[in-house]
């Protein structure tokens, strides 16, 4: 078979032209599609790629809020609980002194109710001794322990001391005064005679004397010289033992 290049060439040139043909209508619009679609996907994975690292901001940033959140949340509840716990040590302390003040008042009134009462044992032991006492006394009161307790009021009458003395002479040297004797019992006239001769002695001057009696003493004498007086009775005893008795009570009971 003989080859004719005519027909060869004339083929090779309607394939070229083919191949322009197709290039020029087929093979660029389909580029230009492919590349519009890689382009329309390259945007896309942009946005996507925008998106993700919008995602990922707000992520990290509502993780630090989340984060901020949560150290304000134990800062606050820190400061209540310290909050909490002083107001609970100040209400504590306020009432423990609230508790302390109310016992030292129920101390207080205690102790005083205690002191009151043993005030009043005191009081009533004093009274019943003295009652007692006078009970005794009145037993033992007679003439004869008269006649020793004038012999007991002489015996102070010259004990007197100088200084004393002169004072007493001091005093009744103002006035014209006399001598009030008063007795349980009548006294004899030898007693008389030795009580008026020891105050005279006294005095260093006459002197008169007037001479009574009152039960009450229940024994011994009362003796009333002007401003002075001197006792020797069972009464004056008893009264003397008595107040003694409730002076040494109340510092007690105080």
């Amino acid at each position: 078979m003989e080859l004719d290049w005519t027909t060869f060439s004339l083929e090779i040139l309607n394939f070229l032209v083919l191949v322009w043909v197709l290039k020029r209508l087929l093979y660029k619009p389909v580029l230009k599609v492919i590349a519009d679609r890689k382009a329309e996907i390259q945007n896309r994975l942009s946005e996507a790629e925008t998106l993700r690292k919008d995602a990922q901001a707000l992520r990290e940033q509502y993780e630090n809020r989340q984060m901020e959140w949560n150290r304000e949340k134990d800062t606050v509840r820190n400061r209540m609980v310290e909050e909490v716990n002083g107001e609970r040590g100040r209400l504590l302390a306020a009432l423990q002194a609230s508790l302390e003040e109310e016992r030292e008042k129920v101390r207080a009134v205690n102790e005083r109710r205690q002191a009151d009462l043993t005030r009043q044992a005191e009081h009533a032991a004093v009274a019943q001794g003295g009652q007692f006492a006078a009970r005794l006394l009145a037993r033992l009161a007679s003439v004869d322990l008269e006649v020793r307790l004038v012999e007991v009021l002489l015996e102070d009458l010259r004990r007197i001391p100088d200084e004393r003395r002169q004072a007493i002479r001091t005093a009744c040297a103002k006035a014209d005064v006399s001598a009030v004797v008063t007795s349980a019992h009548v006294l004899t006239q030898s007693q008389r005679t030795s009580l008026l001769e020891a105050l005279q002695s006294l005095l260093g001057q006459p002197l008169s004397c007037e001479w009574r009696e009152n039960q009450d003493l229940m024994a011994g004498i009362r003796l009333s010289l002007g401003p002075w007086m001197l006792g020797a009775n069972l009464q004056d005893e008893l009264k003397a033992f008595s107040e003694a008795a409730s002076a040494v009570s109340i510092p007690h009971a105080s």
